[in-house]
């Protein structure tokens, strides 16, 4: 073989190795962007999906908080695990001297209820209920009582105070939802004192 068909085999295959090239990197980014694609697709519908619920106080001789789920009908039975808030985060203020340390205050519920901590699957502080399982159009009942107010709250004065600073205050709440084949939702509720339905939010 002469020295050009040498020259030209070799610019042939250096051409043809970056063709291969070229078409490996077009179709790696066409992947990619299909993947892309695909996760927006399933982002939205997962938000379109998102459970609709609502939850109300009723106030009586046992307040009860009622859970309903209303749509979609689709998501068939949807498993619910409520987690009561703090009405702000404590656990970056700083510890003084003589008050109350930080695990102190991560063992009280600051709002205005908390689950009944003598019924069966409640938590020990009554923050949280166990797991439960709703269809389309179905309600929960969960019992609730005023929360217990701080130790150091321990003046003559101490309880009303502590009344006083949550008796309008909303109860705030997580709910974490689940449905066979759905990646898990994550809801927050402010409940109000007043009577009416909270709906919600992401």
């Amino acid at each position: 073989m002469s020295i050009v068909d040498t020259s030209i085999a070799a610019a042939a295959a250096a051409l043809s190795g970056v063709a291969a090239w070229g078409a490996w990197k077009a179709s790696r980014e066409a992947n990619a962007t299909a993947s892309s694609v695909a996760q927006i697709e399933r982002d939205r519908w997962h938000r379109e999906l998102t459970p609709q619920l609502r939850i109300k106080l009723e106030r009586g001789t046992r307040d009860t908080l009622y859970v309903r789920f209303d749509a979609p009908a689709a998501l068939g039975e949807l498993t619910l695990e409520l987690t009561i808030r703090d009405d702000f985060d404590r656990s970056r203020l700083p510890t003084l001297a003589g008050g109350p340390t930080a695990e102190q205050r991560a063992e009280v519920i600051w709002g205005p209820f908390r689950f009944n901590p003598r019924v069966e699957g409640v938590h020990q502080l009554g923050r949280a209920v166990a797991a439960f399982a709703l269809l389309p159009g179905d309600r929960q009942r969960l019992v609730v009582e005023p929360s217990i107010r701080p130790s150091w709250y321990d003046d003559a004065d101490g309880e009303r105070r502590w009344r006083d600073d949550y008796r309008t205050e909303p109860i705030r709440l997580w709910a974490h939802c689940t449905a066979p084949g759905h990646k898990p939702w994550k809801l927050s509720f402010a409940v109000p004192q007043d009577d009416n339905w909270a709906l919600g939010g992401t």
